[in-house]
């Protein structure tokens, strides 16, 4: 049965700023969907009813983009009026979902389906599953216990190391009954610390490890993660890949060589070098320019023998000649 399906998307993303001063991170394009749109990839679309976003920043934007896209399934925007956490914002959705969802972190790229979930889910029973990642660090996580029957026994966010039981981390993917709503208070709140661990105590959780890749692509370096990873994948069905390169027009410039990057639409490259970066739609890069691990907005102009590494680039913006940066951002003005 088609599902709704939320996805959180209310932080104003600035890890890659200054990207998302002027295009919230979930219209931000890897390859030829949108992020939200790649999140939402783990569920086949004819098992979609509606996608909820739950957003508080430049949300108007989002419901103009999606008015205006030919998709197969509805959008509605929940906005926030103020920052609600993880836990608030998916509980401001819960006048508009009934029975039996899906709900995503709104930055999270995966080879997870959502069947084996739906699954496990019915064979279980409960209020939730959550989808689990092994990793050597979990520190940085929720991590989670799991026993023989795949129920969630224990659930800790972000452990110290002495706090460790378990490599299995909450990978931002969930299956819910919307009687989760019942156990959420009303306003701010995190879910993975305010509500997860009450459910686990009560075994009202499962849990379902999945192997493949996960990727949070939040931060500029994860991004390029992601772009490789579809890359990879073939996760595309518009634009050609050259090398270990995505053009969306097609065709590359044969004075530059570009290996592992992005390249949009109405892209000018001169004779210049372009490895792991972004270049988004209009972009100019002169000769002799080098570009390492850096995103690339809309319009901008690299100049002549400019060295980029690690650097997020504004839209409309000009790299003057000669620049030579490293991290950060351009303009290097602190927001």
């Amino acid at each position: 049965m088609p599902m709704q399906v939320v996805v959180l998307a209310g932080g104003v993303g600035s890890r890659l700023r200054p990207w998302t001063k002027a295009i919230p991170k979930p219209l931000l394009p890897m390859l030829d969907l949108t992020l939200l749109e790649r999140v939402v990839e783990a569920v086949p679309t004819h098992m979609v009813d509606e996608v909820i976003v739950a957003g508080g920043y430049k949300v108007d934007l989002i419901e103009s983009y999606f008015k205006s896209k030919d998709i197969d399934f509805d959008v509605r925007i929940v906005p926030e009026d103020e920052p609600l956490g993880t836990g608030g914002a998916l509980g401001n959705c819960r006048d508009v979902v009934s029975g039996t969802f899906a709900c995503f972190n709104g930055d999270i790229v995966s080879s997870l389906q959502i069947e084996p979930m739906l699954e496990l889910h019915r064979k279980n029973g409960g209020i939730g599953t959550l989808a689990l990642w092994e990793v050597e660090d979990p520190t940085r996580f929720g991590i989670v216990g799991v026993d023989e029957h795949q129920k969630i026994n224990r659930f800790l966010e972000k452990p110290k190391p002495e706090q460790v039981f378990s490599n299995l981390i909450n990978a931002g993917s969930y299956i819910f009954e919307d009687d989760v709503f019942d156990w959420m208070p009303q306003g701010r709140h995190s879910i993975e610390r305010d509500v997860f661990p009450k459910l686990a105590e009560d075994q009202l959780l499962n849990g379902l490890p999945f192997e493949g890749y996960f990727i949070d692509a939040g931060t500029p370096d994860a991004w390029m993660d992601g772009v490789q990873r579809c890359i990879l994948e073939g996760r595309f069905q518009r634009g050609e890949i050259e090398g270990t390169t995505w053009y969306a027009d097609g065709q590359s410039s044969p004075a530059a060589t570009v290996s592992d990057s992005m390249i949009e639409q109405n892209v000018r490259l001169d004779a210049c070098t372009i490895e792991r970066t972004t270049l988004l739609s209009g972009t100019t890069v002169g000769p002799q320019a080098h570009l390492k691990n850096s995103l690339v907005g809309r319009n901008a102009i690299i100049g002549s023998d400019v060295v980029l590494d690690g650097v997020v680039v504004d839209h409309d913006s000009t790299v003057p000649a000669g620049t030579k940066q490293t991290g950060g951002q351009w303009p290097n003005i602190e927001s």
